[in-house]
């Protein structure tokens, strides 16, 4: 078995949309640092130029996504996955088409892309990423 990361490709040459971001909500930060920190080993650090969101490392390959630690914004919020699309625009239009909804529409992270946070049709949340250097 290869030890290389592959990245997912449909039979049309296409990249598959996987999972490349994860975000954990957290009631206090500090502790939830210490509990992955140590049941998993990530290294977990303040992310630069952001009051309450720290990065998380996870430490594996590079296919394996790292994802954000942030302050609970609302008791109901849950890990929120991101899922790299190439168009936010038109995945949120088909969220929408097939019963979900977009919750938080395409929103800019100046220099890395857009993402839109969506319900699918069981009420749970996920986000589309699309990467892009020149959003803003």
């Amino acid at each position: 078995m290869s030890t290389k990361t592959k990245t997912p490709q449909r039979k049309t040459g296409k990249t598959t949309p996987s999972i490349v971001w994860f975000e954990i909500p957290a009631d206090n930060p500090a502790r939830a640092k210490k509990f992955y920190g140590a049941l998993f080993g990530w290294k977990i650090k303040q992310f630069p130029g952001m009051q309450d969101y720290w990065h998380i490392d996870t430490g594996g390959a590079d296919g394996t996504p790292d994802g954000g630690l942030m302050k609970r914004k609302h008791p109901q919020q849950s890990i929120t996955n991101y899922v790299s699309v190439p168009s936010a625009t038109r995945f949120m239009a088909k969220v929408e088409k097939l019963g979900g909804s977009v919750c938080v529409p395409k929103t800019a992270v100046p220099q890395m892309g857009y993402f839109a946070v969506c319900q699918d049709t069981e009420n749970n949340t996920f986000a589309l990423w699309e990467m892009n250097a020149d959003a803003k």
